[in-house]
């Protein structure tokens, strides 16, 4: 037995835009109400001859009526979008639950613990810098918390269903788009926990320091497009260096047999939160040095130890007005070769010195390629 199906719920979307077009929110309201109660009782009927209990018709039946009356009485685009996303919805049926009986305990608290830290911590914050320095800005630091916990969250996943070869490079190409260092220490924290996947977590993490170069170089070019030959061959040859690098190790995983990762949970709440009190050291820190009349090369040197993109974006707009662009390149390397300092050091405290040295000698290798192919150019 069933009380609506392909015919009757279009025709349940007509009659709320009908309703809708009455006057008055009363006798919408009427209607609404004069529609869901025999609806509702129908259902009930329904439920209690098949023994099969489910809101989900009744729900659905609602909204469909809703969303006619929202059409005319409010936005079609947006009514439109709810009506799809809700047959979306109800088509995968199979697969939600498919989803559901395979999601674990901690996966779903990892998920309402990142859903508090965003929606009820982060609003919460000031933003604005609380200290004389003007350096510790509550609202920046928690966001780059949440940034983290997206991070790990998403490499967690993406492990899961690609596996630990294949996904974990995955995810470290696409958190190099966002922030490299994140990857960096995220997926380091597993090279110590699993020694035997150190290769797939050294190749998603050089993986995605090749990209935190290729979007450097393509912030600078964007605003100064003067920069693009000054700046592009050194950054080629160090991202070539990294990129050599993360395929040799990324072959060496395929050879270990070593194709799965042990992970416990999405996140580990307490080494993020000890991470957030070392970011916001290093914000006070670089903060504190760019302060001094030390020159342009300090400022990118100390910059770079916490966040490249700043200081790229600033000397992109100086470029030419007033900062020469061999200068300007310069800063920007610089900036890169700290963060590549900072970004070992962190593959040390949180992955180990094995994996630490290694990811350091390879970016000093890198940064080595880079400033030979600048001073050639020069």
């Amino acid at each position: 037995m069933r009380v609506a199906g392909i015919r009757t719920f279009p025709l349940i979307g007509v009659l709320g835009g009908i309703c809708g077009l009455l006057p008055g929110a009363v006798s919408l309201g009427l209607c609404f109400a004069g529609f869901a109660l025999p609806f509702g009782i129908y259902e009930w009927r329904r439920a209690r001859q098949s023994g099969s209990f489910s809101a989900t018709d009744f729900v659905a039946g609602l909204l469909t009526f809703a969303l006619g009356a929202y059409a005319v009485r409010g936005s079609m685009a947006v009514a439109a979008a709810g009506g799809v996303l809700s047959a979306a919805i109800l088509a995968e049926r199979q697969v939600l639950h498919g989803f559901l009986r395979k999601l674990k305990w901690t996966e779903l608290r990892a998920a309402l613990v990142l859903l508090v830290m965003t929606a009820v911590l982060l609003p919460a914050l000031p933003d604005h810098t609380v200290d004389p320095w003007n350096a510790l800005n509550p609202y920046q630091i928690w966001l780059m918390t949440v940034l983290v916990a997206v991070v790990c969250y998403g490499g967690y996943i993406a492990v899961r269903v690609a596996g630990g070869r294949r996904g974990l490079l995955y995810a470290g190409i696409a958190g190099g788009i966002v922030t490299s260092t994140t990857v960096t220490w995220t997926f380091a924290r597993l090279a110590r926990h699993d020694p035997a996947a150190r290769p797939q977590v050294m190749a998603a993490i050089l993986a995605a320091w090749v990209i935190s170069l290729l979007r450097m170089s393509a912030l600078a070019v964007t605003i100064a497009p003067a920069l693009l030959a000054p700046l592009a061959p050194p950054m080629a040859a160090a991202a070539s260096v990294l990129a050599i690098g993360a395929m040799i190790a990324y072959r060496a995983a395929g050879q270990t047999g070593k194709q799965e990762l042990t992970l416990q949970d999405p996140f580990d709440l307490p080494l993020m939160l000890r991470f957030t009190a070392l970011l916001a050291a290093i914000m006070l820190l670089a903060k504190l040095l760019s302060t001094e009349s030390v020159g342009l090369f300090a400022l990118g040197g100390a910059s770079g130890l916490l966040d490249v993109d700043p200081i790229t974006l600033s000397m992109a707009r100086l470029a030419g007005n007033g900062v020469t662009l061999r200068v300007a390149v310069t800063t920007i390397l610089i900036a890169a070769a700290a963060n590549a300092l900072a970004k070992s050091t962190l593959a040390i405290a949180f992955g180990g010195k094995r994996l630490g040295f290694i990811l350091g000698a390879l970016a000093l290798g890198a940064f080595s390629a880079g400033v030979l192919v600048h001073l050639g150019i020069g």
